[in-house]
């Protein structure tokens, strides 16, 4: 049986903004030396997609410059300031992702999601012969990353505001696969004390 095609959409497009002041910016924070949006970048790399893509915006230069010499394309969202969703119809409309058959939105924030984790979502999108959503989980609690199919296209473009898939995920009257990943589905860091507690540092 043909697999599925998918492709992955990271979203580091954010203003961070309960970082506080101060210019720090959670995505530039480091993990063992490499800073946060890289190391989502080669965990989604390494994941058996057909091609990752990242939405930029907010201070886009730096987060080119943090990916620097990886094999990605580079979206830009010049709306990002308006909320999440315009991010995702930026990646997900984008031509590189327009002949997969499963988009799987990646958070560029959550620094416990593993290739591992990914891989167990795309074998279960290509089971469900690309036709469910399928959502990481944690112990019955939905979580993110989550693959979304080709077939919600309409309903993502409509997308407006600081939302993501959860209420078409609720509406589209698709299947819903779950795959628990354990914790890692649920944590992502927004402020400085929870990108320390997860073991980054901040620069």
């Amino acid at each position: 049986m043909r697999k599925a095609s998918v492709a992955i959409v990271i979203l580091a497009a954010g203003k961070a903004s309960r970082m506080g002041e101060g210019g720090k910016h959670k995505l530039l924070a480091e993990f063992d030396g490499v800073p946060l949006v890289r190391r989502s970048a080669l965990t989604a790399l390494a994941a058996d997609a057909a091609s990752v893509i990242v939405v930029t915006g907010h201070r886009r230069s730096e987060m080119e410059a943090a990916l620097d010499g990886l094999d990605l394309t580079f979206v830009d969202n010049p709306d990002y300031d308006s909320g999440m969703a315009s991010s995702l119809i930026v990646g997900y409309s984008s031509r590189w992702a327009d002949s997969a058959e499963g988009i799987l939105v990646m958070l560029a924030d959550m620094p416990d999601i593993s290739t591992t984790h990914l891989d167990a979502l795309i074998s279960a999108f290509r089971n469900s012969r690309g036709e469910a959503v399928v959502r990481a989980a944690s112990q019955g609690k939905p979580g993110n990353p989550v693959i979304l199919p080709r077939s919600l296209n309409q309903a993502v473009l409509r997308l407006q505001g600081d939302v993501g898939a959860r209420d078409i995920i609720a509406t589209s009257g698709l299947p819903v696969l779950d795959v628990d990943v354990g914790d890692a589905a649920l944590l992502d860091l927004d402020t400085p004390d929870e990108v320390l507690a997860a073991g980054g540092a901040m620069n």
